[in-house]
């Protein structure tokens, strides 16, 4: 009915010049002919004046309809100018310089932690996965222009990455590793003075620092992620009069991102590593453990080491990956592990063809090892998945001219779910056939017997525990365990034992058949803002205990050690963009 109004006013609107010329004329010219034609018609003249009233209302009507259209019309197009202002002001805000501060909001879930390790897992949104899918900048941007930090160069964004820690731990007796724990090593025997005197140390060693880099490159998602600390080796005087600790690399990854598939490359937290969700290298994405101590829990398989990964996402809930991590076949004393004890005529062998904590870069490995991992997310209360890693050790016999291999491998399976709002359970298991090097090097990977041949040595480990957040708090409890097979054999005179975990007195007190560790745990958010970061403080109990295959007398059959950590971190603000979504 609005159509044909509009349609009959515009008729009425263009004939209404003619209408106004002809009646003029016939004002002036037809007046008697109009008298006439009325006088011929005497019934007529009152049906024609309620004809022309009724016609000027419609007109009339038609004319306010159009009225209220066009301030309609205007009103949009005032509305419509002014939408064109706010964006061409904010496009050249954004995008008007090379180099600019752009805003993004803050991550808080706890369970999304930049490194949830020594842990600020509620905040260190720059390395978490809840950053990485924060609001895109540009819709932030009129909230704050000055929080949090990103830095964009032409169409890529450089997030800065990194925390500063002040650490304190306190501990029984003497562990002699600094803010770290040698678990496999610690203090044992009525004589060692560890085991008469206590420790206390202070450290700002865990203190991170990087960045993150992101950009679009022909519809794939790239980043490219760099991690540092101050846990590199130390000079002997280092904590005498300026405690000038050493930068060293923690990660440092590329990793390139379109469709269904996923190619990463660098050192990063291998594959190996428990997850939290997905297969992904962030460090939010990943389970370490919320331990203040930098060396984590007592039976945590994790590495981080040079990685070639692929990754095939076949849904947004299911992802495979298959990852050749760089090799080293070890045989002990790396962190406190106890090491094997070689046949007599074979001992060259040692730090040359196997890594004894001493070989640095000289170990001839052989081949990459092979680490496959499949992972499902059925939804974010719940994650599993299992995998398993094959391994290759070689080594010559220089009297007999003899090549031996020998293939180890491991499986593992790990879960997580939340089993009520915030309350999260967690357990991640190992087994393995040499695969003493993931497991923090607490374990040799292998022995060597007689004649040369190599044969691997059998271990397990466990991580399981909860973790639970209410409003800025977050406590946890973990129980690690880690259980080695004793692998022994003779020597070629036929009575002197030789590999690990036999009856003698060279076996040492660090040939372990089981080391243990239960930790309670909490970490405070004091206060957080988009603007300026955040702060948090944290603390961590632990008790540790060992047993050695073989106690020599003199010494306990366990060894034990309380420490409690405390620590204050303050976190970089900085959220990472969303690109690729």
């Amino acid at each position: 009915m609005r159509v044909f109004a509009t349609v009959l006013l515009s008729m009425g609107l263009a004939a209404s010049p003619l209408l106004a010329k002809n009646a003029g004329e016939a004002g002036k010219e037809e007046t008697p002919a109009a008298v006439t034609s009325a006088a011929a018609a005497p019934d007529k003249p009152v049906a024609v004046k309620a004809e022309g009233s009724l016609i000027e209302s419609e007109v009339q009507d038609l004319r306010s309809l159009v009225e209220e259209q066009r301030a309609e019309l205007e009103a949009q197009r005032a509305a419509l100018k002014a939408q064109q202002l706010k964006m061409e002001a904010l496009e050249e805000k954004l995008g008007g310089r090379s180099s600019e501060l752009v805003t993004a909001p803050v991550a808080s879930s706890p369970s999304a932690s930049a490194e949830p390790v020594a842990s600020a897992a509620a905040i260190t949104p720059a390395m978490s996965v809840s950053a990485a899918s924060a609001a895109s900048p540009a819709a932030q941007a009129g909230k704050d222009d000055v929080s949090p930090l990103q830095l964009r160069i032409g169409s890529a964004y450089l997030t800065p990455v990194g925390f500063m820690d002040f650490t304190g731990v306190w501990s029984n007796h003497d562990r002699g590793s600094g803010i770290g724990t040698n678990f496999a090593g610690i203090p044992n025997g009525a004589t060692a003075f560890q085991n008469h005197l206590n420790e206390f140390r202070e450290s700002m060693q865990n203190s991170r620092i990087g960045f993150r880099f992101d950009a679009m490159v022909k519809g794939a998602h790239v980043i490219g992620y760099m991690e540092s600390d101050y846990l590199g080796n130390n000079p002997g005087n280092v904590s005498v009069s300026s405690n000038s600790n050493t930068l060293r690399s923690r990660l440092y990854w590329v990793d390139v991102a379109k469709d269904k598939w996923e190619l990463l490359g660098g050192q990063t937290w291998s594959l190996i590593t428990p997850g939290r969700s997905g297969i992904s290298p962030l460090p939010g994405n990943l389970f370490f453990s919320q331990d203040i101590d930098v060396n984590y829990q007592a039976g945590l398989v994790w590495g981080r080491i040079p990685e070639l990964r692929f990754v095939y996402h076949p849904s947004s809930k299911v992802a495979f990956a298959v990852a050749l991590d760089s090799p080293e076949q070890y045989v002990g004393k790396s962190a406190g592990g106890g090491t094997i004890t070689y046949p007599a005529a074979l001992g060259g062998l040692n730090a040359t063809q196997f890594n004894d904590n001493t070989t640095t870069l000289g170990t001839p490995n052989v081949a990459p090892d092979v680490i496959v991992k499949l992972a499902v997310d059925p939804s974010s209360k719940f994650h599993f998945e299992v995998g398993g890693v094959e391994r290759q050790f070689k080594d010559w016999v220089a009297s007999t001219n003899t090549t031996f291999s020998s293939t180890g491998g491991g499986v593992f399976i790990n879960l997580n779910a939340e089993l009520f709002k915030g309350f999260r359970v967690l357990t991640n298991n190992f087994w393995s056939d040499g695969g003493g090097r993931y497991i923090f090097g607490q374990v040799p990977d292998l022995i060597v017997r007689s004649n040369g041949a190599i044969s691997p040595i059998k271990t397990g480990s466990d991580v399981s525990g909860f973790e639970y957040t209410h409003k800025n708090t977050m406590v946890y409890a973990y129980y690690g365990g880690i259980y080695v097979q004793k692998n022994a054999t003779f020597d070629a005179n036929g009575t002197t034992p030789i590999g690990y975990g036999y009856n003698g007195a060279a076996a040492g007190l660090n040939q372990n058949r089981s080391i243990q560790e239960e930790t309670v745990g909490f970490n405070q958010t004091l206060w957080r803002d988009g603007k300026y970061g955040a702060l948090n403080f944290m603390g961590q109990y632990s008790f540790v205990h060992r047993n050695p295959w073989v106690v020599p007398a003199g010494s306990d059959k366990v060894a034990h050690l309380n420490m409690v950590f405390l620590n204050l971190r303050y976190t970089l603000p900085g959220s990472a963009p969303t690109l690729g979504k």
